[in-house]
């Protein structure tokens, strides 16, 4: 809805701008914007590749995508240090940024410059994709539900701990159909089309609300809370997010910088219902490394948990147990938001965007490398700003040319790291590693 649009008559038609944000997303300490001509632009840290720009450069401004010319992209989702991006008219998904652990999922552990399709997901209709640190989970239009990545504590779902480099599906879920998924740092949590919950991964902390601090490493289903059917789940680093269908807004896990909302900072092992907002419908929510975002269905935006760098977006750098609302310019009601892991982003009914919290990798998106503890506006991106008629272009080859950068050429290897290995003659797994890779 474009709240500019001026009518001067009653056969009036409102005017479209021919460019706007219809969708945002944030990695680790970077960010991308989806445009309604279907670009794509990226800006922040771009050292692994993740902004696909086919170089290591960080962007301070939203910068498009030149290179990356494929017809109907629908969606654009960040992981932590890697994008991935859908086309509906090719059915096909691209990603790129860094490989390690096979989180690309182009059958190697190979860092990606440029946009590449994954080879194994063509001619998938896809309907939501959800990328966490170091695994990505697509989920497709009948509900079936396709992992890989890193997969140490069974966050892919696949019945072992073996890294993926290529997209598996689930055979759990066998019969039943997936609505929406989430991925934290090593877990990952869904729900189905009849409202029921699941959790698998890294349970350390409770965060897959099985009641236990153990891991799983297939779906499980959570116990019915308070007879609610569930519609919406979201992933923070180690914690998670939930929504019923009546609205109701539940979280569990990891609290030690009361991220779960709850007025305390008390891990919970089940989901347990925010009670400072059970007068509000939630409409969105959305979990960053150490903080938590909600919308409600007026347009509110509430936040809560790690502040440090003001990624709460509540004028100060003080960690809040408790939600609190974020307030905008004129009162703009938000229709989207997304957590990156210090840093956040809003999208305005009205086409603008905003950005808040950790700033020194251009991750805000204003030109600048400064921590920010209260929405600004990005203007190249907003409709009250520039919109979208002075975004900076990449530079980038052609998605013809090589996109491929090897680890060698990029990393020292420590020493005595597990070497990757092959299973039954392909290179689908990994040998799990604890190991990290050093910049030369």
């Amino acid at each position: 809805m474009d709240a500019r649009a001026e009518s001067s008559g009653d056969d009036a038609v409102p005017e479209v701008p021919e460019q706007s944000v219809v969708l945002i997303s944030a990695g680790a300490s970077h960010s991308v914007a989806l445009l309604s001509g279907k670009m794509v632009c990226s800006w922040g840290r771009g050292e692994d590749g993740q902004l696909g720009h086919g170089d290591a450069e960080d962007r301070p401004v939203p910068t498009v995508l030149t290179a990356f010319d494929v017809p109907g992209i629908s969606s654009v989702i960040c992981g932590a240090d890697h994008t991935t991006a859908y086309s509906e008219d090719e059915m096909q998904l691209f990603s790129w940024g860094w490989g390690d652990f096979g989180r690309l999922g182009h059958g190697n552990s190979t860092d990606v410059f440029n946009p590449l399709p994954i080879q194994a997901l063509q001619g998938i209709k896809i309907k939501q994709i959800a990328c966490g640190d170091s695994h990505c989970l697509a989920v497709t239009v009948n509900g079936q539900v396709h992992s890989w990545g890193r997969n140490q504590n069974g966050q892919l779902g696949l019945g072992n701990n073996e890294d993926s480099l290529l997209p598996q599906k689930i055979q759990a879920f066998e019969g039943v159909r997936i609505s929406m998924i989430a991925a934290g740092a090593e877990h990952t949590v869904a729900v189905t089309e009849d409202g029921d919950l699941y959790g698998w991964g890294w349970g350390r902390y409770g965060n897959l609300g099985l009641g236990d601090r153990d891991d799983r490493f297939v779906p499980e289903k959570v116990s019915p809370v308070e007879g609610e059917k569930m519609a919406l789940v979201a992933c923070g680093w180690r914690h998670s997010v939930t929504v019923s269908s009546s609205g109701g807004l539940y979280t569990y896990g990891w609290s030690k910088y009361g991220q779960l909302g709850h007025g305390d900072f008390q891990d919970h092992l089940v989901p347990h219902k925010v009670e400072a907002l059970k007068d509000s419908s939630i409409s969105q929510v959305a979990g960053g490394w150490r903080h938590t975002m909600a919308v409600t269905e007026d347009g509110k935006l509430y936040g809560w948990g790690w502040n440090k760098f003001g990624q709460v977006g509540v004028a100060d750098n003080e960690d809040h147990c408790s939600p609190v609302q974020v307030n905008f310019p004129d009162e703009q009601k938000i229709s989207q938001v997304a957590c990156g892991w210090r840093h956040t982003l809003a999208l305005t009914e009205n086409k603008n965007v905003f950005s808040w919290g950790r700033g020194t990798s251009g991750q805000l998106g204003h030109g600048e490398i400064v921590d920010r503890n209260i929405p600004k506006m990005i203007d190249a991106l907003s409709l009250d700003g520039y919109a979208c008629k002075q975004l900076e272009a990449s530079n980038a080859a052609p998605m013809t040319a090589e996109a491929w950068v090897t680890p060698s050429a990029r990393y020292a290897i420590v020493p005595d790291e597990n070497v990757c290995k092959s299973g039954n003659g392909t290179d689908t797994h990994v040998q799990h590693s604890d190991a990290k890779r050093m910049r030369v």
